[in-house]
């Protein structure tokens, strides 16, 4: 029986980067697992049969595949940065709902068959609440990073990834620089390494 935690996860994927910055954070040690999402290993549907990212499994064989509740568990037992106090869940109910809907159809209209722009423009208007927000911190629950940073992050740098100069030229100088702080922090480069897809074969990460 395993003695850490696993993760199966995908580097881009927005919910398992967010599992892994608070899985980071709380310096809880685990074996990351790369999934290639066009091969899925048997063992993590075994676990988790919706077949998506991420899945935590304990060692007790628990089971955890939504990313808010990695993000929950990992810090419940240790949260040196107090991230737990900085949770807001109408805004990330907001990310993870209409922005989210709107993320999916900008940047794959293709997918969707719909008007990239017209919910380009929808995403915007979530944009500028969160700049609303950082005009009075630096972070969106106050003077440092907490868990609805790390929560929404992902997806908004997702989001300005799609046309990167648009978003530069948009009006959201607070938002740009929480980004930009975020994107260049020790945590996300700690998180953001690249590892090859991982197979029973494979040595711990």
């Amino acid at each position: 029986m395993a003695t850490e935690p696993v993760l199966y996860s995908f580097r881009r994927c927005p919910y398992a980067m967010r599992a892994r910055l608070a899985l980071a954070v709380s310096g809880i040690a685990y074996e990351l697992r790369e999934v290639k999402l066009s091969a899925k290993p048997q063992a993590m549907l075994a676990a988790s049969p919706k077949g998506t990212v991420p899945v935590l499994v304990l060692a007790s064989g628990e089971v955890i595949d939504q990313s808010i509740d990695i993000m929950h568990w990992s810090l419940a037992i240790s949260d040196p940065e107090g991230w737990l106090a900085q949770d807001d869940t109408a805004l990330i109910a907001a990310n993870d709902g209409p922005f989210k809907h709107d993320l999916d159809r900008y940047k794959y209209p293709e997918r969707h068959d719909c008007d990239a722009l017209l919910h380009r423009e929808c995403g915007l208007t979530f944009l500028s609440t969160l700049d609303a927000r950082l005009v009075h911190a630096n972070y969106l629950c106050g003077p440092t990073r907490g868990l609805t940073d790390a929560a929404i992050m992902p997806f908004i740098r997702q989001f300005a990834a799609v046309d990167r100069d648009w978003f530069d030229a948009q009006p959201l100088p607070y938002l740009q620089k929480w980004l930009a702080d975020h994107l260049a922090s020790r945590l996300f480069e700690a998180v953001m390494v690249r590892l090859p897809p991982w197979s029973p074969a494979s040595a711990p990460n």
